[in-house]
């Protein structure tokens, strides 16, 4: 009896000494994201305070990322996979530290997202909005997150993705293919998928993304840089018989530089 109390209690107090060592080695495990590119006003919010993001820095689990009227920035996993944040945006990288399948979280603008496979295989990731949750294995999309985070635009570029409601019951998946997107509602159900025929959907996201001064690598074989002004990407996208719009939330002021660089 008394040696089964004593295992019992033993067993009990290495769990205690061992989990946060777990829990720490856990945090530690997740990816980090290399900086690639950047344009204009990109943050990082550290310790509250908001520090210009650089080429060749490193952004670490749970860090908010904001970008101004002309913030662009290419970021890399090291899976290879890379993602693309376009003007006056807010996400957090890696937010839910329990799953390495969690990429970001987008609470307002856009980002491009470009899911390299594994050896060939999928490589699960998921890219949270206040009102969806986008699954992807393998692909090219592009989330926008319109009207204050009340609705998100999912357009798939290449490969498959599958969309959740975040809010409401759960109710299975949409499945959108490439050149398919759709829009998620607050407070209403996920509707059909939409084809974007003749491609009018993915011009306009790439006009959107020209009015920008690019410099660095761009995701799917991407363009060159141009030498024009810088734009807003802001708001909703429209397409016929889509309504509503965006205000862009004002951009931050201009950081300063972090302290003794990264």
């Amino acid at each position: 009896m008394m040696s089964g109390l004593h295992t019992r209690l033993s067993a009990a107090v290495l769990y205690m000494v061992t989990a946060p060592v777990l829990c720490l080695a856990q945090l530690e495990t997740l990816e980090a994201a290399k900086v690639l590119s950047v344009h204009g006003n990109v943050s990082v919010v550290r310790d509250t305070q908001a520090w210009a993001v650089m080429p060749g820095m490193t952004l670490q689990p749970r860090q908010e990322v904001i970008t101004g009227a002309d913030g662009y920035a290419v970021l890399q996993v090291a899976d290879g996979s890379q993602f693309e944040v376009f003007p006056n945006s807010r996400f957090v990288f890696r937010q839910n530290a329990g799953s390495l399948r969690e990429l970001l979280d987008l609470w307002i603008g856009r980002v491009k997202v470009h899911i390299q496979k594994l050896n060939g295989q999928p490589n699960p990731n998921r890219v949270r909005t206040p009102t969806a949750v986008i699954s992807v294995r393998g692909t090219i999309f592009d989330v926008t997150v319109e009207d204050d985070g009340d609705v998100t635009l999912v357009y798939v570029e290449e490969g498959q993705v599958a969309v959740q409601h975040a809010i409401l019951p759960y109710t299975d998946a949409k499945l959108l293919n490439a050149g398919e997107y759709l829009r998620v509602y607050k407070n209403a159900p996920l509707a059909a998928r939409r084809v974007d025929r003749g491609l009018v959907l993915q011009r306009s996201l790439r006009v959107l993304s020209d009015v920008l001064v690019m410099k660095g690598p761009r995701l799917g074989g991407g363009g060159s840089s141009a030498g024009g002004a810088a734009g807003s990407t802001g708001g909703s996208v429209g397409l016929p018989g889509d309504t509503g719009s965006t205000t862009p939330p004002p951009p931050p002021p201009p950081p300063p530089p972090p302290p003794g660089g990264n």
